[in-house]
């Protein structure tokens, strides 16, 4: 019985050592994100093989905002490819003639997913994971591109509190992605803020308590690029405006 035992520990072992060696993706995107503007017909994305020893396949899809793949508006060519070690691909996200029947008035929220599977072990008793990659697609109608130069769109946001809570307000008609915040007042970081994402148009309430953010909230949004700039908002009474906008650090 011990000597069974001490076989299964060791099993045990081997497998979280496998596991834990192939939990590193080889294959990975050059973005944390995709805007596609209207107007273009497709937006390349680069995919790199970061494996130096082995060849991986790349398969790439589209969800909807609810998680569910789809063909169209928008496809994702190829659909798989082989990488070579160390190389680079690219994967186009093409437009269908479908794309015009999105919205024109705000951006539609789609998913890319990028799944890397590895080339299959010679070696026995190897556990083999195929890692994904999943990244926020925004269709962004052309008349909504911003000019060169613009003032960022989430200077718009605004705050009202409502209890212990504060509600952010998008009066935008893009998507708007909060990741942290703090309290400026005390300079101190919130440790339990939840990432919010507020649809164009809409609300959203921030799952920290008002109290712990105080009167001179600090949030951090994820812009185009995927940096992170911060918004600094003074309140008056129980609403709240961005005052200034803070680069990414």
């Amino acid at each position: 019985m011990r000597s069974s035992k001490a076989g299964l520990s060791r099993i045990a072992v081997l497998l979280s050592v496998l596991v834990a060696a192939q939990s590193y993706g080889a294959v990975s995107l050059d973005r944390t994100r995709v805007i596609f503007e209207g107007g273009q017909k497709s937006v390349s994305l680069v995919v790199s093989n970061d494996n130096k020893q082995l060849p991986y396949l790349a398969q790439g899809w589209i969800e909807d905002s609810q998680g569910k793949k789809i063909q169209q508006p928008l496809t994702a060519l190829p659909p798989v490819q082989r990488i070579e070690p160390g190389s680079k691909s690219q994967v186009k996200i093409e437009t269908l003639p479908s794309v015009g029947a999105l919205p024109q008035d705000r951006e539609t929220l789609f998913y890319f997913n990028l799944r890397e599977i590895p080339p299959r072990s010679e070696r026995p008793n190897t556990l083999q994971l195929a890692l994904q990659t999943k990244v926020k697609l925004f269709y962004r109608p052309q008349a909504l591109v911003p000019k060169r130069n613009a003032v960022p769109f989430q200077e718009q946001l605004t705050l009202t509190r409502a209890g212990d809570r504060y509600q952010v307000n998008n009066p935008t008609p893009y998507f708007v992605t909060l990741i942290d915040g703090r309290n400026a007042a005390r300079n101190s970081a919130i440790n339990d803020f939840k990432p919010l994402m507020i649809a164009p148009k809409s609300k959203g309430v921030l799952e920290v308590s008002a109290e712990a953010l105080g009167s001179r909230p600090l949030l951090t949004y994820i812009n185009d690029y995927g940096a992170r700039p911060q918004l600094q908002f003074t309140c008056s009474g129980d609403h709240c405006k961005a005052t200034a906008v803070r680069p990414a650090g």
